[in-house]
């Protein structure tokens, strides 16, 4: 029993280089890796300073194009509404003109005047006025100035 103690002390003297090794190994992977984290933590605060900066700048470049989008599609639906508007104004007189017509025919067979005839009765009643308070303005002359009757007897 006592050659294995000595076999495995000596095997446990050649073994210790390589955990060291590993140990070694290790604890320079665990530096490294602090090192990272201290690293980010510093430069964390400008990398993230300059995402802020990229995203306002993306923002800003999306609310343009989206007010651009915007403003052609108000245009457009203007443009879509004057046009639909003017095709209903267009349709709206031409039916009122369709109604003025059947009116006017019904009317007519009922014997009414239309506003023209009215007009022209309007216009030869008052040249009638006219060509009647003429002739009686020069015809009448006070009694005063009349010559007196004769009597015959």
């Amino acid at each position: 029993m006592a050659k294995k103690s000595t076999q495995t002390a000596q095997a446990s003297r050649t073994a210790t280089p390589l955990p060291d090794a590993i140990k070694d190994s290790a604890h320079e992977i665990w530096l490294a890796g602090l090192a990272a984290f201290s690293k980010a933590q510093q430069e964390g605060g400008k990398v993230f300073d300059a995402l802020v900066q990229e995203g306002l700048t993306i923002q800003r470049k999306t609310q343009t194009v989206a007010e651009e989008k915007m403003s052609a599609a108000t245009q457009k639906m203007n443009s879509m509404a004057n046009e639909i508007g003017t095709r209903a104004t267009g349709q709206w007189d031409k039916l009122e003109s369709i109604f003025e017509d059947r009116v006017a025919r019904a009317l007519k067979g009922l014997g009414v005047p239309t506003a023209k005839e009215m007009d022209a009765l309007a216009a030869r009643l008052a040249a009638l006025e006219k060509a009647a308070a003429r002739p009686a303005t020069a015809k009448k002359t006070p009694a005063s100035k009349r010559p007196a009757a004769r009597k015959t007897s």
